[in-house]
């Protein structure tokens, strides 16, 4: 079964590396990317996206939705702990690789993109988020059934159990923009959370960069493997760590393998007002309640789901 699919991203070297994997997915027909403001720019996410896509050179280029919103202000200090978004992901968020010579004209903005699209296959499309939750905000003021006529929609972000990674209790895509979180949290339509403390669980590391053979996959494997090593090596001198959180590859899977993930369901709202907690994602779990469990939350998946995963796109080393 071949999956529509949207994805909204602010890419980012994990960003890119799962939208790098799902343009060579056969399980997936990527509609559209869509840039939103995160860890880069709206304005350098779109450059970014249009980097991928000349990179990999897809037999079908996906449409691009632009977006020209700054960084958000409350979440550029800090990412893993003592590291900036800059530093892990370099300048211009993908590391090393170097922009495109010239933009590309006359593209939509992201969010009538989305609308667009959704409006053209009401029912059709899972739209998948690797970046804070603005786009889809504005994309249910301009078009209010806009989430009830996906398919599905995924989202990378939240903390189910375990810390954030800007704030104690808040993950960098809910703190950015909290109260589009809020709002999409508490819509009525079919949704999955990836939450961070799970999905930084599927970690990539220097001894995994060496079990694949990059280059047999053409430009999919220089991409991968370039990204990759700056990542790994950016994490090593900045944080101290031997491996990468390849948390959107794992967020990737729950549209493409979802019967591969344990979930569960809960009421999932996020905090608004705390000094300490604006941005943290408040689960329901009491036995009664009356709140509804609407959200799929991802609890758990196979450690050799990721290896398992990357076979499929680049030849094992034997």
């Amino acid at each position: 079964m071949t999956h529509k699919v949207i994805i909204d991203a602010d890419p980012g070297i994990g960003d890119a590396l799962a939208i790098a994997l799902a343009l060579s997915d056969p399980r997936l027909d990527v509609l559209a990317l869509t840039a939103t403001a995160g860890v880069v720019s709206g304005e350098q996410a779109t450059r970014n996206l249009q980097s991928i896509l000349e990179s990999l050179d897809p037999v079908k280029w996906p449409r691009l939705g632009c977006c020209s919103n700054p960084i958000p202000v409350s979440s550029y200090d800090s990412l893993g702990g003592n590291a900036r978004p800059v530093d892990l992901h370099g300048t211009r968020g993908l590391g090393e690789i170097e922009p495109p010579a010239s933009s590309l004209q006359h593209l939509k903005d992201s969010v009538k993109l989305m609308t667009d699209l959704v409006r053209e296959a009401p029912g059709d499309i899972t739209l998948l988020t690797f970046g804070p939750l603005t786009n889809v905000q504005l994309a249910v003021e301009r078009m209010p059934d806009f989430l009830e006529q996906l398919n599905r929609l995924v989202c990378f972000g939240g903390v189910n159990q375990g810390p954030g990674d800007v704030t104690a209790v808040a993950d960098f895509n809910f703190h950015a923009d909290p109260d589009a979180a809020h709002a999409v949290m508490n819509s009525h339509c079919t949704k999955t959370l990836v939450p961070l403390d799970v999905a930084s669980q599927f970690v990539f590391s220097f001894e995994e960069l060496n079990r694949f053979q990059f280059e047999s996959a053409g430009a999919l494997g220089g991409l991968f493997k370039k990204l990759v090593t700056y990542f790994l090596r950016a994490h090593h001198s900045h944080l101290g760590v031997e491996g990468v959180s390849l948390s959107e590859l794992l967020a990737l899977m729950a549209v493409t393998e979802p019967a591969q993930l344990t979930t569960e369901m809960q009421h999932v709202d996020v905090e608004l007002q705390g000094d300490l907690t604006r941005g943290m994602s408040v689960i329901d779990r009491r036995m009664r309640t009356q709140t509804t469990e609407d959200v799929e939350i991802v609890v758990g998946f196979n450690p050799s789901d990721l290896e398992h995963e990357l076979s499929r796109f680049f030849e094992p080393i034997s």
